[in-house]
């Protein structure tokens, strides 16, 4: 990928190692600075230095203010949203009118308008004394935790989202009155500066970096130096109009360039923190270097790195297929929901689901697959966009190559065994890529089988997904939730996908806790969580496992207590939506300005999906 040009506009000048995790690994260390221009230097010392001034200013501003400040940003956001969607789509080679542009409204302007309303709300109430806790129901969850059900939070949630629900579990042990305690991060304490600190954005989801901004200023009262991956140099205008009530009183300075100028920034004295979004390998270069230097200070705990640093780095993510009694309708969605996690955003994400884990045992498998194959086949065609994809794709064939090759040979469908499954459950493809593992059992010997075989031989923590009728849950009753205790993932999804989870701000975004910078896995601590909550373990989210009308079906609410309940048809997100586009555009208008009267229409081309 060549570096971008400096630029010194209002946003500063260049950096960033090189995110994104088909991304080759940074070869500069944060030490490694000597091949950068003078000029690129002392631009960004500049805009270092403006932060300075900004970190000092932000601790004056009260949580009022700040409220009033996110006030500004929902209407700058709001005003670049349509451009913000256009430009990416088609920097991902989606061109006008291509069924699938509807990703980047809902994964570029309608995550940040949501997260911004959110962080908004936390503000308003904490400025008037509140908890952002107050009127959020806690209950219990297996093994000693606390859950809060965050969502939906609103009346709008309930209307867009019918059916959805997410919970946020705390680590075991922990009170209630310490949680409460904690909630606010950053802003119990907002005296306190947190100094300036440098995220380096992500290259594949547009909404990345301006979420990691929000999350370092409010959780941890750090103004930001931002590096934009270059793959989104095109959004950089962008970012600046919508984040310019952060950028003119210094609270943030956007910059770009190479893995050279993260690697200057990284090492500067001026910063306290770092956070990356991408790969565990520059995860890796940034705290130990590279070569064999860098693997004997990895064994001797000697880091490059001398100060703090959080990421979200990625994994390979499970679709656990609970068997049970499926019609031919259930059969042919869940297919369409299963090839819609892998192939958003042309695979190109970091809880893609990549290893589909079905029951050898059960008597549907060979009419779900043949459903697979068909929806991963007839999806709309595009571009497979992201750096060295192509790569990861020739190694994906090389490594079965009885993999069946579908949508002109630009995705690969992978069936085999789970002793020939070392190479895709340990490789993170980050392309259009989709296994099938078969395991034996039946209902809950499959499902702890299942999770037992995702936590011990997938990589990564951050995802994972569950498919289960809600017959077959309900006759699992608490079982089912102790198998969910026992997943090791930061996210986890039932008959939802984890990208529901990133989307939803209340929620909290990370790898499962336990990672250290020498055994890394899919990352350091946590993003979004716009509730500013601390002791957070994971989220949970749940999902219709039937879309409107058939969610209405009196065995589908009897079985499941009601929870299967929706009125929403085939979500917009789906790769097989025939109006996603509209929807998507529509979900996001909506959120922007509440006007029932112009989202009535959005909902009836919902249901044409």
């Amino acid at each position: 990928m060549p570096k971008a040009a400096p630029t010194p506009a209002s946003s500063g000048a260049g950096s960033g190692v090189k995110p994104g995790r088909a991304a080759k690994p940074a070869a500069a260390s944060p030490g490694a600075t000597d091949a950068l221009p003078e000029a690129t230097i002392a631009a960004l010392d500049e805009a270092l230095a403006q932060l300075e001034t900004g970190s000092r200013s932000w601790p004056h501003l009260t949580i009022d203010q700040r409220a009033r400040l996110f006030d500004r940003l929902h209407a700058t956001t709001a005003a670049v949203a349509e451009e913000w969607a256009d430009v990416a789509a088609t920097s991902k080679g989606l061109e006008p009118g291509h069924p699938l542009r509807g990703e980047e409204w809902l994964s570029g302007p309608y995550a940040a308008v949501v997260a911004i309303d959110a962080y908004r709300s936390t503000l308003r109430t904490l400025a008037r004394g509140g908890n952002p806790l107050d009127g959020v129901k806690t209950d219990a969850a297996p093994g000693d935790r606390l859950r809060a059900q965050v969502f939906p939070a609103t009346a709008v949630d309930g209307l867009i989202l019918s059916g959805y629900t997410g919970e946020v579990w705390f680590r075991p042990g922990v009170s209630l009155d310490d949680i409460r305690r904690g909630a606010g991060l950053g802003q119990l304490t907002p005296t306190e500066p947190g100094g300036i600190g440098l995220v380096l954005g992500a290259g594949n989801v547009t909404s990345i970096p301006v979420l990691d901004v929000l999350y370092e200023l409010l959780a941890h009262n750090r103004v930001v130096v931002l590096k934009v991956n270059p793959t989104q140099d095109a959004l950089v205008p962008v970012f600046e109009r919508a984040l310019a009530p952060l950028i003119e009183p210094g609270f943030l300075r956007i910059v770009r360039g190479g893995g050279d100028v993260g690697a200057h920034l990284a090492s500067h004295p001026a910063i306290a923190h770092v956070h990356i979004t991408g790969a565990a390998p520059t995860f890796d270069a940034i705290v130990w270097g590279s070569g064999a230097q860098a693997a004997r200070r990895k064994r001797e705990n000697r880091p490059l790195l001398k100060k703090p640093i959080t990421a979200e780095l990625g994994g390979v993510s499970p679709i656990i297929i609970v068997p049970g009694e499926w019609s031919d309708a259930d059969l042919r969605f869940q297919a369409e929901h299963v090839v819609t996690m892998r192939l958003y955003n042309s695979g190109h994400n970091c809880i893609a689901g990549q290893v589909v884990i079905l029951s050898s045992d059960w008597p549907q498998r060979a009419a779900f697959l043949a459903e697979v194959r068909r929806a991963f086949e007839a999806a709309p065609r595009r571009p497979v966009w992201y750096p060295r994809s192509d790569e990861k794709l020739a190694a994906a064939a090389s490594d079965y190559p009885d993999a069946e090759r579908c949508a002109d040979g630009t995705r690969l469908l992978v069936e085999t065994r789970p002793d020939e499954a070392r190479a895709i459950e340990s490789t993170e493809y980050f392309a259009p890529v989709l296994g099938v593992v078969s395991l034996p059992g039946n209902g809950q010997e499959f499902l702890d089988r299942a999770v037992e075989h995702a936590n011990d031989a997938l990589v990564g923590t951050l995802g994972a997904n569950v498919l289960i009728d809600p017959e077959t849950q309900a006759a699992l009753g608490e079982a089912f939730e102790r198998a969910l205790e026992r997943l090791r993932y930061g996210t986890i999804s039932i008959n939802s996908w984890t990208a529901f989870g990133f989307l939803t701000p209340t929620l909290a975004w990370g790898g499962f806790p336990g990672a250290t910078t020498q055994d890394v896995q899919s990352g350091i601590g946590i993003v979004h969580n716009a509730l500013l909550l601390d002791h957070v373990e994971r989220s949970v989210t749940r999902g219709p496992f039937r879309p409107f009308p058939r969610s209405l079906s009196p065995r589908a609410l009897g079985a499941s207590g009601g929870r299967a309940f929706s009125v929403l048809p085939k979500p917009p997100w789906f790769v097989t939506s025939r109006t996603g586009t509209e929807v998507s555009a529509g979900f996001t208008r909506f959120r922007i300005d509440g006007d029932y009267a112009a989202f009535a229409p959005v909902l009836l081309k919902a249901f044409r999906a």
